[in-house]
C-alpha cells in the first residue's frame, strides 16, 4: 500500500497536546497506526498510508478540539481517541458535556460510555454506573456531585460506602467518626481534592457540605435536596440496598456504583446491586450504565487485565454447565 505524507495545521496549544510530555502522545499515536508523525511547526505532518493516516488525523484532530475546549489531556484521553478511531465511533460525541468544575479545566468525558453516564446523571434521579475498576465511573459520579454543590442544585453532598473489612462495626477503630470512615472512602476523597482541591473539600467538610458516613449510619435517615453517592454497591446487601435507596428525600439524586464481578460479601449471591439492576431496571427515573473493558481509562495495562479475568471468569461458567 503506497505511503505518503499529510500535513493538518495546528495552533500551539493544540500541538502541545497531541506531542504530549515527552512526546508520548505521539508515541501511542504512531505505535497505533504505524505512521510517523513530525512537527516541523504549525501542525504536524502524518507518514503513512491513506487508510492510517485517516485514523491517526482523526485522533489528532480529536485532541485538538478537546484541547481548544480546555480539557486537561492526559495519555487516557489518547488511548480512548485511538480507540474510538479504530472502532469507528464518534469520538468527538464525547466533548459535548463538560464539567467546569476541575482544577485544572473543565472535566469532559474520555470515552462514549461515559458521555452516556454523565447524560444518565442529569437526567434520572437514580443513576447506576456498574462495571470494572478504572472506567470512571466514582470519579464522574463524584465530579458531577460537585457541580451541582457548587451551583446551589444541592445542599450537600453524601457519601457512604460498606466497610466490609471492617463488619460494618466500626467502634473499635480509633479516632472520631470521620477518622474511622476515610479509609474506606479513600477513593472518593482523592477524586474531590483532585477536583476541587483540598482546602475547599476540608471547608465544605467542615460546614456540612460534604459528609461521609458508613452504609450503617445511614438507616432511619431522609436525605433531603442532596446528592448522595453510594460507592462499592456490590458489597451492600440485598436489605440494605433497599434502605439505602429509600433515604432520597425531596430534591435528592442519588448515583450508585460497583462493580459485580468483586464482591467481598461471604455469600456472593446476597450482592444488592446485581439484584436491584434486574428489579428497578424498568422503573421510571432510574438510569443503568454499563460500563466494559474497553471502557478502562485508568491504564493500558488494567484494560488488559481486566479481560483476562473476564476470559477466566466466562471459561469457568461455561465449564460448570451440565
Amino acid at each position: 500500500m503506497a505511503r505518503s505524507s499529510e500535513f493538518l495545521p495546528l495552533d500551539d496549544l493544540a500541538l502541545r497536546a497531541v506531542i504530549g510530555p515527552g512526546s508520548r502522545h505521539v508515541a501511542l499515536i504512531e505505535d497505533a497506526f504505524k505512521v510517523l508523525i513530525e512537527a516541523p511547526g504549525g501542525g504536524v505532518a502524518i507518514n503513512g498510508s491513506a487508510r492510517d493516516r485517516a485514523q491517526a488525523r482523526r485522533v489528532i484532530e480529536d485532541l485538538a478540539e478537546r484541547a481548544g475546549g480546555g480539557g486537561d489531556l492526559d495519555e487516557a484521553d489518547v488511548r480512548a481517541a485511538v480507540a474510538a478511531a479504530i472502532g469507528g465511533g464518534e469520538a468527538r460525541s464525547r466533548t459535548g458535556v463538560a464539567l467546569p468544575v476541575g482544577r485544572r479545566g473543565p472535566i469532559a468525558p474520555k470515552t462514549p460510555a461515559q458521555a452516556r453516564y454523565l447524560e444518565a446523571l442529569a437526567a434520572c434521579e437514580l443513576t447506576f454506573g456498574v462495571g470494572p475498576a478504572g472506567t470512571g465511573k466514582t470519579f464522574l459520579a463524584a465530579a458531577w456531585g460537585a457541580s451541582l454543590l457548587r451551583r446551589g442544585e444541592v445542599d450537600r453532598l453524601v457519601i457512604t460506602r460498606p466497610a466490609v473489612e471492617a463488619g460494618e462495626r466500626l467502634g473499635f477503630l480509633p479516632g472520631d467518626l470521620n477518622e474511622k470512615v476515610d479509609p474506606y472512602l479513600a477513593p472518593i476523597w482523592e477524586a474531590l481534592n483532585d477536583i476541587l482541591g483540598p482546602d475547599d473539600v476540608r471547608r465544605r467538610r467542615d460546614r456540612g457540605e460534604i459528609e461521609a458516613a458508613p452504609i450503617a449510619f445511614m438507616r432511619g435517615r431522609t436525605l433531603s435536596h442532596a446528592f448522595i453517592i453510594a460507592d462499592e454497591a456490590q458489597n451492600l446487601t440485598r436489605l440494605q440496598m433497599k434502605m439505602v435507596l429509600t433515604r432520597l428525600g425531596e430534591g435528592a439524586r442519588m448515583v450508585v456504583t460497583g462493580d459485580p464481578s468483586q464482591v467481598d460479601l461471604l455469600n456472593a449471591r446476597d450482592s444488592g446491586l446485581a439484584h436491584a439492576l434486574t428489579l428497578l431496571r424498568d422503573v421510571k427515573g432510574v438510569g443503568i450504565m454499563t460500563f466494559e473493558a474497553r471502557d478502562v481509562v485508568r491504564h493500558a495495562l488494567v484494560e488488559r487485565i481486566v479481560r483476562a479475568y473476564d476470559s477466566d471468569a466466562a471459561q469457568a461458567r461455561g465449564g460448570a454447565q451440565p
